[in-house]
């Protein structure tokens, strides 16, 4: 399989309010999406967890030249790391929870799957642009 997204940053330890590994991934839309799981629902002898999709608002991301490249931000010509994703207090916005995913991967994939449809919109957009100025300069050609 084929792989859309950019994994940024991986976390066994984080400053999310989880104790499960923590993914960021960049796509080609220039945001950066993290998928992390977390517990709910504690009963005795079973304990469920869900996967959250969430999106990264503190940073955006170069999907070209690989790069973050965080968001309002007074220092510009300090260097930033991939790392600097996960830190304390971090502004995101939970896009979906799914509770009948098993693992990480799947949460993944479904994340590659956007990525892949968003690529063939932009790609589906660069054709339409090169047909509508190769038609144009006909157009000036015959006139």
């Amino acid at each position: 399989m084929e792989t859309f997204v950019k994994l940024i940053h991986q976390a066994n330890m984080t400053f999310l309010p989880t104790k499960l590994p923590v993914q960021f991934y960049g796509l080609p839309d220039g945001k950066v999406y993290l998928i992390f799981s977390r517990f709910y629902g504690v009963k005795y002898n079973r304990t469920d967890v869900e996967y959250v999709l969430a999106e990264h608002k503190e940073f955006s991301f170069d999907y070209e030249k690989n790069r973050l490249i965080p968001l309002n931000s007074s220092r510009k010509n300090t260097p930033v790391y991939n790392e600097m994703v996960d830190k304390p207090d971090p502004k995101i916005k939970i896009l979906k929870i799914y509770r009948n995913f098993t693992s990480l991967g799947q949460a993944s994939i479904l994340l590659n799957e956007k990525a892949k449809k968003m690529l063939e919109h932009i790609d589906d957009q660069e054709k339409s642009t090169v047909c509508e100025i190769s038609s144009d300069s006909k157009e000036l050609a015959s006139a």
